[in-house]
């Protein structure tokens, strides 16, 4: 790797609640970038989330504030490849969360969403399995959301 291209960020793979998922979309890349990028619009297509404020253009160190499953959550993006990659995380709660998302575009116009997230902290330790439940479900309806407002646009 040369020494001035960054590091890609991950999850933390020692996190007692990781979750990975994928699915496959047919629309174009754009407009699933575009859709799953303007955080403010996330409450008109993602029922699960209640209320999304980015406070500031889009790029790496950006923070956003949302509002999902009861949570207030505030998140930083770590890192941003138009097109392709998305990274953020921050605390909530006492859980330390990395999200990972990434789209690659097939010869036949299909996306690949993939979505790695982690969670570690106090409230993870003491119920790893009903958390971890939590996330995959939280990121099932996540990616079906995406999916269905992505390809009836």
């Amino acid at each position: 790797m040369n020494p001035t291209t960054p590091t890609p960020h991950t999850i933390d793979e020692s996190a007692p609640a990781v979750v990975r998922l994928a699915t496959t979309v047919h629309a174009p890349l754009a407009r699933l970038w575009d859709l799953h990028t303007d955080i403010a619009a996330w409450p008109t297509w993602n029922p699960d989330i209640t209320r999304a404020e980015p406070a500031g253009p889009l790029a790496v160190g950006a923070v956003f504030h949302w509002h999902t499953h009861g949570l207030d959550i505030t998140s930083t993006v770590l890192e941003l490849v138009p097109g392709h990659r998305i990274v953020w995380g921050g605390p909530a709660h006492g859980i330390d969360g990395i999200h990972v998302w990434t789209f690659q575009e097939a010869a036949d116009g299909t996306v690949t969403v993939r979505t790695e997230e982690s969670w570690s902290g106090a409230p993870v330790d003491a119920d790893p399995d009903a958390l971890t439940q939590a996330l995959r479900q939280s990121l099932e309806g996540w990616l079906a959301a995406l999916k269905t407002t992505a390809e009836h646009r």
